[in-house]
């Protein structure tokens, strides 16, 4: 991607978005604790999509006519003591096919002589309370006025606009999934009893940092799988154990990769480990054979929540009608989150605008248990970039609940619940992309089947 593919863009946007200026804002530094220490420094998606520069502190204005300006802090003469020979605000600006630069002091004021001029002046919402009080100093309004203030005609713009796929996007997208390929090899020959998930973690992150990729988010790697969004590594691994890790390195250009596997820490997966895997697996290969234009990412949550079910009665854990099970719900006991979610510079792509990025106007999330935790509804089209990424989960304390509430005991074996309570959560997750005529699974292959899985993890 160079000056031209950024121009191209900012032009796109530009005619969905013809009346008046359009305001970008990139991200400052975050301090973790003193200003001096900052938290490791992420752009703006937004903004890296329409400029590709990450460097903090910038804004981007598109004037009504179509002028372009960065605006910036100008270079101290110090600056190369702390940093080195760096590119200066010029030099971005160059980089993104922007023809003029000013001093960031200067943007009130201009923003000013716009707005008394009766242009409109459209803005995202922020997602940084640091970003809302800048927002309200540059209009001169107070902060609990900025949301109101934020341009949905900007929003749907740039929802159109980002959810399609460029060439150049995939091929960054495909880039990130092979170093994460990378590090679930070295992964799965290194997860053995004795060793903790911190260890494990450590090496995991190691294939990334040594080729100088960030991660897309924090990875989870834990033996507990049945805690969704666990964020410790303090458990050691043992024999019996079931080891689920989610992760994804970042694209040289910030674009994300999402992976999850889930592996037997012995080796081997036990014969009731392998029977809630297969059906985990049976979900997620019919979601990918099913997905292509024209289909709901609803429609493909309900296959995999159809399957899942239909599974899991084989089993003996549920009974009666599979598909009166999902229509009620009772299957989001084992399955209780969203099938995926759109994917490109955030990990979960543009989730800062809200559900118009996962639902077509006018349809509103079901508050249904489980199915209210779908990220994405609407229907997919070629360019879209999707994870698909169904589980099946022993939740003890959600168990215990819908037990003694009573919930759906027409369709759940609660008497044989206990034989599974402590295997933990498998997932298993791919990033899909939506073709002309079906999808394709993106990057080198990840084992995913049993005999994959184990034969990786042979030592």
């Amino acid at each position: 991607m160079d000056a031209s593919t950024y121009a191209a863009r900012r032009n796109v946007l530009r005619t969905a978005v013809p009346k008046g200026a359009i305001l970008i804002m990139g991200n400052a530094e975050a301090p973790k604790n003193y200003v001096e220490n900052p938290y490791p420094f992420r752009q703006d998606s937004h903004f890296l999509y329409y400029g590709g520069i990450s460097q903090a502190g910038l804004a981007l204005l598109i004037e009504a006519d179509g002028s372009e300006v960065l605006y910036g802090t100008p270079e101290h003469r110090d600056d190369v003591i702390w940093f080195g020979p760096h590119a200066t605000l010029d030099d971005h600006a160059a980089a993104a096919g922007i023809a003029a630069t000013a001093d960031i002091g200067g943007l009130a004021d201009r923003l000013g002589t716009i707005g008394d001029g009766g242009v409109a002046i459209h803005f995202l919402p922020p997602y940084r309370a640091e970003r809302s009080f800048v927002l309200a100093g540059l209009f001169g309004i107070d902060p609990r006025e900025v949301e109101a203030r934020t341009s949905i005609e900007l929003v749907r713009a740039v929802n159109a606009q980002r959810s399609i796929k460029e060439a150049a996007e995939i091929v960054e997208i495909e880039d990130a999934v092979a170093v994460t390929a990378r590090m679930y090899e070295v992964t799965m020959r290194s997860a053995e009893a004795g060793r903790t998930e911190a260890e494990i973690a450590a090496i995991h992150q190691a294939v990334a940092v040594v080729r100088d990729r960030r991660q897309a988010f924090e990875p989870i790697v834990t033996v507990c799988g049945d805690v969704l969004h666990n964020t410790s590594f303090a458990n050691t691994l043992e024999d019996g154990d079931l080891l689920l890790v989610d992760s994804g390195a970042e694209s040289p250009l910030h674009y994300a990769s999402d992976i999850t596997r889930t592996m037997p820490v012995s080796g081997k997966f036990t014969s009731q480990q392998r029977d809630i895997y297969e059906v985990v697996l049976a979900a997620n290969e019919a979601a990918i054979n099913a997905a292509r234009p024209g289909v709901t990412n609803r429609e493909l949550h309900l296959l995999a929540a159809h399957t899942v079910a239909s599974g899991l009665k084989d089993i003996g854990v549920m009974k009666g009608n599979v598909d009166k099970a999902v229509a009620a719900g009772a299957h989001a006991l084992f399955f209780p989150h969203g099938l995926g979610h759109m994917m490109g510079l955030d990990v979960h792509d543009m989730e800062d605008l809200g559900d118009i990025v996962g639902y077509p106007e006018g349809e509103e999330r079901s508050t249904q248990f489980g199915l209210a935790y779908l990220r994405m509804a609407r229907k997919l089209e070629p360019g879209f970039v999707i994870t698909i990424e169904p589980g099946i989960y022993f939740i003890a304390a959600l168990i215990e609940r819908w037990q003694g509430e009573k919930l759906h005991r027409s369709f759940i074996r609660y008497d044989k619940l206990d034989d599974f309570c402590g295997l933990g959560g498998v997932r298993i997750e791919d990033d899909v992309l939506i073709t002309e005529d079906g999808s394709r699974v993106l990057g080198p292959g990840i084992p995913k089947t049993v005999d994959d899985v184990e034969a990786a993890m042979a030592r």
